[in-house]
């Protein structure tokens, strides 16, 4: 990714502290992007914002961001029985229905969700 191509973007980030989100934020950073974390826990300051993904969000706070990465949701390792995957897949599906509909509640909507 070419730094230029992401220069003083806003990035909102889901599951940032997760195997890739972890990865994922220094090189946006890096790149130039402002990247805001989405956090379960209690915030540590401005880049972070709370969120539930089985609840609603502060939708406010979601405002004029140029991209969105959802990456938050039941991690994948470990064995993968039946009760596993069905916790995988709602985590992700509760989690994306949630954002979204904070997100387009927006005036300034994301140029893109990932």
């Amino acid at each position: 990714m070419a730094a230029s191509a992401i220069t003083g973007w806003k990035i909102l980030v889901s599951g940032a502290s997760g195997f890739i989100g972890s990865a994922l934020c220094p090189l946006l950073t890096g790149a130039g992007a402002k990247v805001t974390r989405l956090v379960r826990a209690r915030p540590r300051d401005d880049s972070e914002i709370p969120w539930d993904a089985a609840g609603a969000m502060a939708g406010e706070r979601l405002e004029g961001f140029d991209a969105v990465l959802h990456l938050a949701g039941e991690t994948i390792t470990g064995r993968w029985s039946a009760a596993k995957k069905q916790r995988i897949l709602e985590s992700r599906a509760q989690g994306t229905q949630t954002l979204a509909t904070a997100l387009a509640q927006c005036q300034r909507k994301p140029r893109v969700l990932v």
